[in-house]
């Protein structure tokens, strides 16, 4: 498994973070399900209680909750994630990759849902920017 991109939501902020971890950060998360909740200490988020709420693999292909699996399949499907269906009543058969994080997964979403000690934006080395006040450079 090679280096792993994590895309993590902040749902008070709608903002969102990414993090790339090394192979032996990511051992971790092999293994774990869509929907199934993971402690952020072992990823640098001390405190953080988080959700996996998606992803996709090294060839792009996203990962969907109801494909059971680590590999890619090609379920027919009428509506949900990674489709898009424009006739009513229309069915098609998408690849898409199983709901187990594996070693051919390369991106994995999650979602915040218990906050620690340190600000998000703080882990993430983020400055805050006061909205209300234009800078110098907008005035001129």
């Amino acid at each position: 498994m090679a280096d792993l991109k994590l895309v993590i939501n902040d749902v008070k902020t709608g903002r969102s973070f990414q993090k790339v971890i090394a192979e032996a950060e990511s051992s971790y998360l092999r293994g774990r399900k869509i929907k199934e909740t993971i402690q952020g200490d072992n990823i640098g988020m001390k405190g953080y209680e988080l959700i996996v709420t998606g992803g996709s693999d090294t060839s792009g292909f996203p990962m969907r909750f109801d494909v059971e699996g680590q590999g890619r399949k090609k379920p027919l499907l009428t509506k949900g994630p990674g489709v898009r269906i424009k006739v009513k009543g229309m069915k098609t058969r998408k690849t898409l990759a199983g709901n187990t994080i594996s070693s051919a997964t390369a991106q994995i979403n999650l979602k915040i849902m218990k906050y620690g000690t340190k600000s998000v934006n703080e882990i993430f080395g983020v400055k805050e920017e006061n909205k209300g006040e234009k800078s110098k450079e907008e005035k001129k």
